[in-house]
């Protein structure tokens, strides 16, 4: 049966004779769209979250919009210094930074590198005065705010792993002041992912006016602050995060400050760009529930299965007849599973189902599980589509593999 879908203007069917499935598809225009309207309605200075994508197609997308970059790893450095973006609109955060990481921020002289522990910033001090290099930090502070969201991406509370504690601050104030190869810039937060309550984003906003403040009184400017991310993107379609009553929010408590402010999202610009189209390979009944498994799996697109999160899934056929499904991929886990009894068009072997809103923490969290190969990736501006990621070969990946004479 012949699809009459579009994905922008190109035929559904011509995109999977070239590329396969599962397949992974970009709209160029959503993801220019997205970051136009945070920036036209916040008029703050965007650092685009690289964890949500990674494809050095999309980060050298935004950097050219004029978005900034946020790296967490060595790894996404690199991706994002490989994307000729200007290493002055790279930051670095993370926990667990190597010395190898860090030693490559300071050599590209990179905007700045948040700091997530009182020991990093003698790591870094020292590094800096290996290299001959002064470099600026910042802090990521722990604010001890719940960001009322899954507790798997809540990254504000003390029991969680990331930034500093309140009552390390002093500490690590005076561990500055003790360093000459660094240079202070500011302070920075994060605080979850999905967050819509704008209550949380309140007490966050009075917590870091008033950390700014404590700064200020122990002899360190903040010159740059940055707020995080986590404007919370519903995939049931059920509510809306309000930037406009976000954008009053902002500018209620930082409308007259002499430091920069900025934001890290990375879900909210990449979210509704991505379509993960996926063929039916079979259907089958047990105890009244008619499962269709699909070439897609949890290695494919893992949100599901680990944070129990349900994207919506349509199929391109128009026929009258619905039935009840559960759409489940072909890995050999009970958890690799996308949908439970949700009604379609009745489905054949051979059909194609588009799985909805996977242009965040889809590609970038998925593996190699059962030794299946990821899929390729596409970017689509208007009638033309540009491979942005070729689809693996398993025999490439076989060869990575040696075998020893024992």
């Amino acid at each position: 049966m012949k699809n009459k879908l579009q994905i922008e203007k190109i035929n559904i069917d011509k995109l999977i004779k070239k590329y396969q499935t599962p397949l992974y598809v970009y709209s160029y225009n959503k993801l220019k769209n997205n970051y136009k309207k945070l920036t036209n309605i916040l008029k703050k200075n965007i650092y685009y979250s690289v964890k949500a994508n990674s494809n050095q197609a999309i980060i050298s997308l935004f950097s050219k919009l004029g978005s900034g970059i946020d790296v967490v790893s060595g790894e996404e450095l690199q991706r994002a210094l490989k994307a000729k973006v200007n290493p002055n609109k790279i930051i670095f955060e993370g926990v667990g930074k190597s010395k190898d990481d860090l030693r490559l921020a300071i050599k590209k002289d990179i905007r700045q590198i948040n700091i997530e522990s009182v020991d990093e910033i003698k790591i870094i001090n020292q590094l800096a005065k290996s290299l001959k290099r002064k470099i600026n930090i910042g802090i990521r502070i722990n604010p001890n705010i719940d960001g009322k969201t899954n507790k798997k991406i809540s990254t504000g509370l003390d029991h969680n792993k990331f930034g500093i504690n309140l009552k390390d601050l002093k500490k690590t104030i005076d561990k500055i002041k003790s360093s000459s190869n660094i240079n202070f810039v500011g302070i920075s937060c994060h605080i979850g992912s999905q967050i819509f309550s704008l209550s949380v984003y309140k007490r966050l906003f009075l917590k870091m006016i008033e950390l700014e403040k404590f700064f200020t009184k122990n002899g360190l400017v903040v010159k740059h602050l940055d707020l995080g991310g986590g404007m919370g993107y519903d995939y049931a379609k059920k509510m809306k995060f309000d930037l406009y009553k976000f954008s009053r929010l902002i500018n209620k408590y930082f409308s007259n400050v002499d430091y920069e402010i900025s934001f890290e999202p990375g879900r909210f610009l990449t979210a509704n760009s991505g379509l993960l189209i996926t063929k039916i390979l079979m259907i089958k009944s047990s105890r009244k529930i008619n499962f269709i498994v699909v070439d897609a799996g949890m290695n494919t697109l893992i949100r599901p299965a680990l944070y129990n999160e349900m994207h919506n899934i349509f199929s391109p056929k128009k026929n009258k007849g619905k039935k009840k499904y559960s759409i489940v991929g072909p890995i050999c886990e009970t958890s690799d599973t996308f949908a439970k009894e949700i009604v379609l068009p009745k489905q054949s072997i051979d059909d194609i189902l588009i799985i909805e809103d996977v242009g965040a923490y889809g590609s970038s969290m998925s593996s190699n599980y059962n030794s299946k190969v990821l899929p390729a990736e596409i970017l689509i501006k208007d009638n033309k589509d540009y491979l942005i990621r070729k689809r693996q070969d398993i025999n490439e990946l076989i060869k990575r593999d040696k075998i020893p004479k024992l």
